[in-house]
């Protein structure tokens, strides 16, 4: 699984366990990211619908989510891993842009990133092993970054990892169906087949996941795009299409109030924290158009940016880091005679400061 900012890994066994305590069947993860959470309501039975607006998303959601892991031929997947692993780096744009005009990867990985890919849309087209095997490309780059995690930036000298060479593994696959969307969540949540149990995870500041997370986007699209900057950023990271209502604070708690509402399932849950553009009061009154409310509150890190700090263009740290944690909600509403009894769960009775809200 890739480095990624606001990663629910530490919430992941709680919505598990809120997913099989509401009998849930089928389920929605609306802003799916890595499908981290999508993945754990897969794999404790439920068919689930992943959607994201990013390229990378979708594939995620194609491999993990879409893909039935019991229909993939096991022998035929690990041929295709070993013969693309075989091939010999050749250099292209990926590694011109991202080896040369900048120093994300080593170019000798950044050839052979280029290679496979080429191979991939050349050798896979329309293969159902294409989006597993892209998946299994991204996350091998990823294991050989010279990043914080970010691709904003990339640190000032090359990160121990980036020495090691690419190494493509195969995704683990999860038995059973599901569904991948590329939508952008506030026009598609009117259209989607109502569920029991819905997951969202609504962006929470200015935070552009198309510009943390351009090379992906880049790696998916395979279409050379035109790039400014240190980082080589993608030209259309200028272009309103690539931006969200959710990062512009003014429109956010309104799109987001729209979004709650209209989202068809039975329960839902809703993460944020301390330091979104919504006050706790204010996503809860969002909720309670679900039923009755519980809200719980538990420590968590920042992410890795604020643990860094800011530095300058010549790579001074500046400034002072003001805190290194923060406090992430967890809001579940829907029937009081199911949502009340969450309390009870031994995952969210684990929780710091459980708060509830009537």
């Amino acid at each position: 699984m890739i480095k990624y900012l606001g990663s629910k890994r530490l919430l992941v066994p709680m919505l598990g366990e809120i997913l099989t305590s509401v009998n849930a069947k089928s389920a929605l993860d609306l802003f799916t990211g890595t499908t981290r959470v999508a993945q754990e309501f897969k794999r404790r039975g439920a068919v689930v619908t992943a959607l994201d607006a990013a390229r990378y998303s979708e594939v995620f959601a194609q491999c993990y989510i879409q893909t039935d892991g019991h229909a993939v031929d096991s022998k035929e997947l690990a041929d295709a891993l070993r013969y693309l692993g075989s091939l010999r780096g050749e250099p292209g744009y990926f590694t011109d842009t991202f080896c040369v005009k900048s120093r994300f990867f080593q170019p000798f990985n950044g050839e052979r990133i280029d290679a496979i890919r080429d191979s991939l849309d050349r050798d896979f087209a329309g293969s159902p092993l294409w989006p597993i095997l892209l998946t299994s490309l991204i996350d091998a780059a990823d294991r050989v970054d010279s990043t914080t995690g970010l691709q904003m930036a990339y640190v000032k000298s090359w990160a121990e990892r980036s020495y090691k060479p690419l190494e493509l593994r195969a995704p683990a696959l999860l038995g059973g169906p599901g569904y991948a969307v590329r939508a952008d969540a506030t026009v598609a949540v009117s259209d989607l087949s109502e569920v029991d149990f819905a997951y969202l995870d609504p962006p929470y500041n200015q935070h552009r996941y198309f510009t943390n997370y351009h090379i992906w986007e880049t790696l998916v699209a395979w279409d050379a795009p035109e790039h400014y900057g240190a980082a080589c950023k993608r030209i259309d990271s200028r272009d309103e299409a690539t931006k969200s209502v959710f990062n512009f604070k003014r429109q956010m708690p309104a799109a987001l109030r729209r979004v709650i509402g209209e989202v068809a399932a039975t329960v839902v849950a809703v993460s944020y924290n301390n330091e979104s553009w919504v006050a706790l009061e204010d996503l809860v009154d969002m909720c309670c158009a679900h039923g009755h409310v519980e809200t719980f509150a538990f420590d968590s890190k920042r992410y890795v940016g604020a643990q860094i700090g800011i530095h300058n263009p010549s790579g001074v740290k500046v400034g002072t880091v003001s805190h290194l944690r923060n406090l992430e909600y967890l809001v579940v509403a829907g029937p009081k005679r199911i949502v009340a009894d969450l309390r009870e769960l031994p995952a969210l009775r684990q929780v710091p400061r459980p708060v509830g809200v009537a």
